[in-house]
């Protein structure tokens, strides 16, 4: 499994020769000026919730790979309803597609369209491939629901939000790896604009002073699991 860091909350994720984006929201990022969005694959959109800062990208993306947009239903019926392909889903509920297990999981946030329609409630998603499982926390808070995770999935990465404000800060990304059982993270949701910016070397430190290990990503930069 190779997970490559497109800035902000945008993900790409390559499982069993499938390609994978997640939140796509890059053209608008100023970080992410690098990264053109008409050389990326997409077999499938996994759409966390509704914000504009993670579907900017999405219909661009979608019109011309035909990939599948998966997400809750809401989101998944907005597409749906603009000829698009999608894959509906809701808390707690999983599907075999042909990269691995996908269940969608809670997250605690808010969730509209950025013209203000309703977007559901939001989310996160495991994905359980061949041989390496993850966690993608989407935009939450600190939540009890994260302890439910191990004990279905024995993770391999979880990715939190670290970025504070609209999501979980370090602290508390620190305390939802324990709930998670995971002590290799990725983080995410941090740096785009003024109100989640982070000191680097201090996340770093306060997760090794824990025993685990915070990846910090350059744009554009991978990691193979």
């Amino acid at each position: 499994m190779k997970i490559t860091f497109y800035g902000h909350a945008s993900l790409g994720i390559e499982v069993s020769g499938k390609h994978i984006l997640v939140d796509p929201y890059i053209s608008a990022n100023p970080k992410a000026a690098h990264i053109d969005i008409n050389t990326l694959k997409a077999d499938y959109i996994l759409v966390t919730h509704a914000h504009g800062d993670h579907i900017l990208d999405v219909e661009a993306i979608a019109k011309r790979t035909n990939a599948v947009i998966v997400s809750n239903a809401e989101i998944a019926g907005h597409y749906g309803q603009k000829g698009f392909q999608s894959h509906p889903m809701n808390h707690g509920g999983s599907w075999n597609f042909d990269f691995g297990k996908l269940k969608y999981v809670n997250a605690i946030h808010s969730s509209s369209f950025p013209d203000g329609s309703y977007g559901g409630n939001p989310g996160g998603f495991v994905i359980e491939g061949e041989h390496k499982n993850i966690y993608i926390a989407g935009d939450t808070a600190l939540s009890m629901d994260m302890k439910l995770i191990p004990m279905r999935t024995k993770l391999d990465l979880a990715i939190l939000p670290i970025g504070d404000n609209f999501t979980m800060d370090v602290e508390d990304a620190i305390i939802a790896s324990d709930f998670v059982d995971c002590d290799k993270i990725l983080g995410y949701h941090h740096d785009t604009f003024g109100y989640i910016e982070i000191d680097h070397e201090a996340a770093i430190r306060k997760f090794f002073d824990k025993g685990k290990d915070l990846m910090l990503l350059e744009i554009g930069s991978s990691i193979d699991l």
